[in-house]
């Protein structure tokens, strides 16, 4: 019911956006940690395992060695589909023998994929290709891999949400975006990335430095 894709930048940036049949799945789906790197949970979601996957990458292990330490003798994880990602580019994926419909995972450079009930598995090709192909900034990058993903037949039915979030050098997310609900909603995720990414910089420096920040230019803020 749903595809994402896990990147960075090269620059300490992680983020990931996703897409789905099911409602809000950026909230079950997305883990990201600053200066560690990302993970996705989906398919039967198990959100606690993007908590395990970057809990054992702040240990020390790699991505294929934090996703085997995951995988190996755990209850249920045949039914799990599973990305995992470091801040230096490593990456990893696995997609249990019950994932839904027709499903796939591709790694690339700095960049890894997955999907289930997929219109065919061309989609998680031409998303990790978008990516390879784009530039810019990592949010862009990310939702324009999405939306080729889309493009290339996206899921076997309508997807109906989509989030998208990145970490890089302060203890959160710099971008957190969602579309809960929606018939259109990389659409909707196109337009709030697009007001948003103005403003990223200066809500970063609200956090750390509100002396130094610039006003919200709305009613009230003199």
């Amino acid at each position: 019911m749903t595809f994402s894709v896990l990147a960075t930048d090269g620059s300490g940036a992680v983020g990931m956006a996703v897409t789905s049949s099911s409602p809000a799945v950026a909230a079950r789906c997305v883990h990201l940690r600053a200066g560690v790197g990302g993970a996705a949970s989906q398919n039967v979601t198990d959100p606690r395992l993007g908590t395990v996957l970057l809990d054992a990458l702040e240990r020390g292990l790699g991505a294929e060695a934090a996703l085997a330490d995951v995988v190996t003798d755990r209850e249920l994880i045949e039914h799990r589909q599973l990305t995992v990602l470091t801040v230096g580019g490593e990456a990893a994926a696995y997609s249990g023998a019950k994932a839904l419909g027709v499903h796939h995972h591709r790694l690339g450079t700095g960049v890894v994929a997955a999907g289930n009930m997929l219109a065919g598995t061309e989609v998680i090709d031409a998303v990790v290709e978008a990516f390879e192909r784009s530039s810019g900034e990592l949010e862009e990058r990310l939702l324009t891999a999405l939306e080729a993903g889309l493009a290339a037949g996206g899921e076997a039915g309508p997807v109906q949400s989509a989030g998208l979030a990145v970490v890089r050098q302060v203890p959160w997310r710099e971008t957190d975006l969602r579309v809960d609900w929606s018939d259109r909603p990389l659409l909707e995720l196109r337009a709030l990335l697009e007001r948003w990414l103005p403003q990223r910089d200066d809500y970063v420096t609200r956090g750390l430095n509100p002396e130094a920040a610039p006003t919200y230019g709305v009613p009230g803020d003199e």
